[in-house]
């Protein structure tokens, strides 16, 4: 079973296997910023970029991910990237283990809305991430 949704100005198709992760398939707008520098105490993940071009940032290193490379980000490591390109990015992302879904599912809104880009950057919802992302163990850095 899937559901699409966009989360912050990226599409994803959150997907369900049955091991112990979770399995995102992303799609992000060019120049498009992802979230805000964060970490994960206990999750671990893997971005593998399919097209398009992605910067990310991991323990204030940058580092540019071309399609067919991965990055693997660990538990405790501070990252964020984007679309650093003029096309569409997308790209696969892997939580292991199982459970971070939750924080897309809370904070995604359906894909099949009319205005669903437009409400998934609308003000409030990113308050309310700011507000309530470490919950989903998302520890956002506040500058």
């Amino acid at each position: 079973m899937t559901k699409q949704l966009i989360c912050l100005g990226h599409q994803m198709t959150l997907h369900q296997p049955s091991g112990n992760f979770d399995l995102i398939e992303g799609l992000t707008p060019p120049h498009v910023p992802g979230p805000p520098p964060h970490y994960h105490a206990g999750y671990a993940e893997t971005f593998l970029v399919l097209e398009g071009t992605m910067e990310f940032m991991l323990d204030g290193q940058t580092r540019q991910v071309n399609p067919g490379q991965s990055i693997d980000v660990p538990a405790g490591s501070l990252h964020t990237f984007r679309n650093a390109g003029e096309g569409a990015c997308r790209w696969v992302n892997i939580h292991s283990p199982k459970g971070f879904l939750a924080f897309f599912e809370k904070f995604g809104v359906d894909a099949a809305q009319p205005d669903a880009f437009a409400q998934s950057v609308e003000g409030s919802l990113i308050q309310a991430v700011l507000e309530q992302a470490a919950r989903y163990d998302m520890h956002i850095q506040v500058s």
